[in-house]
């Protein structure tokens, strides 16, 4: 199959993006680790001195201060170690000793402050995800967002827990090897070394900057891939309902093409640079050893410790250049996970600038509310009036008035024009309309999930901008028609919605919505635990048990938008008588197709391209004989 062409959206960072991320990403670290962040330099300062210590020492001391005079003085018999030399040993042992405690810490240290700072991450990527509006997941596949927490995530953490490290302990040992060729005097070897690191610096950021492009293709892809898997399996039964797999495997294989595309770029440029970084340490290794062999022979030179020190931290020199040519792409990966962490976390939060809120309230002597510090089954608003005024109490009734609102998704393109409605506490609002009319959009609006473009929204006469979110939300119960159920037990899923509901609560909502009997016929009754949003139930069950959940909250307004839609024709006659019980004296707003299920509403309002074109109750709206009359009869309007 022809390779997908690139994501043109896959482009390298720029230097000054890259460092914000990684300014973000040490800044949290470091907020929460600074302690074992500065005992970890510590300890890689002393790791990377012990290794350079020992390379020092083999040429410059055991070599040149003991081996060669022993040598020139002809000394072929072993009379005992010189006590200078055993001091010196015990001293590099116990650098050594030193150097292996230092590189075991730092490891066992940057391990937790990578595990904490990716636990650190999800925990603040959650918190912002559950304040994220509905707006960032209509437009955001869910397997992509899913990738930010696991394979976003999971490069940061490699990155804290080794490329950090071996980055710092790289640097370190470049300048502890320099410092050291310095002390040593040996300037035309210095140059040598230099003139060797030029050349691999020069291999390794002509390679880095053609793969990086690459590492953040890979990464974007990977996101796409894991949304399109996440889809399919969602929609597997569809898949093979409609004989879709030949397509659904291609749709795959050009994402799974493209990723391995820019996988196959990222790891061949990746691999390219061991090999060669250790081929140019290697000859540059070669080349210092015969120039000292040279100059050894013709008396430039007359220690060879020295040579031999030079070789070895040429080689300390330049594999630290390999170390960091083998983590600068891990280190780009990173910050193009990061990139997406921080798009995420840096997403505007849902807006809630209400101040009236919900409270417990018990009857006055003169019959007003009164704030109460325990659950008392009534609720009132509790309205702080801005301008200083004494803060008064109003009861929950469950008025709803919407007065010639205007909405749209996208800004400029309105889907709901000039709609004006009201509910009365207690009253039951139906609509209708065929698909795409607006009838979804509206209950939406009730609960503030989309903010309006113009008019106003009003909960017993308060506009629901001054509510707070979550109070508002708790005055309105709702079932969908697409059913949410969570890993958990029925009892738990019932009570969702309500954490302070008694057993007798849950039963009581259960037998409401008749759903009761089905519950205690299952393995464990109401303690059976739900897997897979309820994968061993069916279709009605679910339902049934999302309309148990509306009515544990025990709302004054509820929302029912094709509650009963999945549920067959016998069962949805018993669970209408349980929903006339939940819907009792309460304002109830009902989205139906099945238009028998809403004759007995109060007023039914008849939606088309986002206007409203009719209202009326069932047998006024019959006698029109418009839009209603067709949607109910299936006929033609006839003129008269």
């Amino acid at each position: 199959m022809p390779r997908r062409p690139m994501n043109p959206n896959a482009k390298k960072l720029s230097g000054k993006e890259a460092a914000a991320i990684f300014k973000r990403i040490f800044s949290l670290m470091f907020k929460r680790y600074p302690g074992l962040i500065i005992l970890a330099v510590v300890c890689i300062l002393l790791s990377s001195g012990a290794s350079v210590l020992g390379n020092v020492f083999i040429g410059e001391v055991l070599i040149d201060q003991f081996i060669t005079p022993m040598i020139a003085h002809q000394q072929t018999a072993f009379y005992g170690i010189p006590m200078e030399l055993s001091t010196m040993i015990f001293i590099m042992i116990g650098v050594y000793m030193v150097g292996v405690i230092t590189a075991y810490a730092y490891q066992i240290i940057v391990s937790q402050i990578g595990q904490g700072t990716q636990k650190k991450l999800r925990d603040e990527l959650f918190e912002k995800m559950e304040k994220l509006p509905l707006s960032y997941f209509d437009r955001r596949p869910v397997g992509d967002i899913m990738s930010v927490y696991t394979n976003d995530i999971d490069t940061l953490r490699e990155m804290i827990s080794r490329v950090l490290p071996t980055l710092v302990q790289s640097l370190v040992s470049m300048v502890a090897s320099m410092v050291a060729m310095i002390a040593l005097h040996e300037w035309w070897l210095i140059l040598v070394i230099v003139a060797f690191l030029f050349l691999i610096l020069f291999f390794v950021m002509t390679i880095t900057k053609r793969s990086s492009r690459y590492f953040i293709g890979q990464q974007l892809a990977l996101g796409r891939t894991n949304g399109y898997i996440e889809e399919m399996i969602s929609g597997q039964k569809v898949i093979k309902v409609f004989n879709h797999e030949p397509e659904t495997k291609e749709g795959f294989d050009k994402l799974n093409d493209e990723l391995c595309g820019y996988t196959t770029k990222a790891v061949q440029f990746s691999n390219i640079l061991g090999p060669v970084v250790n081929g140019l340490a290697n000859f540059q290794y070669v080349f210092i050893a015969l120039i000292g062999g040279l100059s050894l022979a013709f008396g430039v030179m007359d220690k060879p410790g020295v040579i031999l020190s030079y070789m070895q931290l040429g080689r300390s020199f330049a594999m630290p250049i390999n170390q960091l040519a083998m983590n600068v792409n891990m280190l780009i990966l990173a910050m193009a996970g990061g990139q997406r962490i921080f798009e995420l976390m840096d997403q505007k939060p849902e807006v809630d600038d209400g101040y009236v809120t919900l409270v417990d309230a018990e009857e006055g002597p003169d019959g007003e509310p009164v704030e109460a510090d325990h659950r008392t089954g009534k609720w009132a608003w509790k309205h702080p009036h801005t301008d200083g005024s004494a803060t008064t109490y109003a009861w929950l009734k469950g008025k709803i008035n919407l007065y010639d609102v205007d909405f749209g998704y996208v800004p400029g393109k309105i889907v709901l024009h000039d709609i004006s409605l009201y509910a009365k506490p207690g009253q039951k609002v139906a609509f209708v309309g065929p698909t795409g009319a607006g009838k979804t959009t509206v209950t939406n609006l009730l609960n503030r999930f989309y903010d309006i473009e113009d008019g106003k929204i009003r909960f017993d006469d308060i506009n629901i901008n001054k509510i707070k979110k979550h109070d508002l939300r708790r005055a309105m119960g709702m079932v969908l028609q697409e059913t949410n159920l969570f890993t958990g037990t029925v009892r738990e899923n019932i009570a969702y919605g309500n954490p302070d509901a008694t057993d007798e609560d849950v039963v009581r909502a259960a037998e409401l919505a008749n759903a009761d009997n089905f519950i205690r016929m299952l393995p464990n009754g109401y303690d059976t635990v739900l897997y897979g949003a309820g994968a061993g139930l069916s279709q009605g069950q679910r339902q049934l048990i999302s309309i148990a959940r509306a009515a544990c909250t025990n709302p004054p307004v509820l929302i029912l938008d094709e509650a009963t839609s999945s549920i067959d024709s016998r069962t949805e006659a018993l669970v209408q008588k349980g929903m006339d019980a939940i819907m009792k004296g309460r304002t109830v707003f009902v989205i139906a197709h099945r238009l028998s299920t809403i004759q007995n509403s109060n007023v039914i309002m008849v939606l088309e391209n986002g206007h409203i074109i009719e209202r009326g109750d069932h047998q006024a709206l019959l006698e029109q004989k418009g839009k209603y009359y067709q949607l109910y009869t299936g006929g033609q309007v006839t003129s008269e």
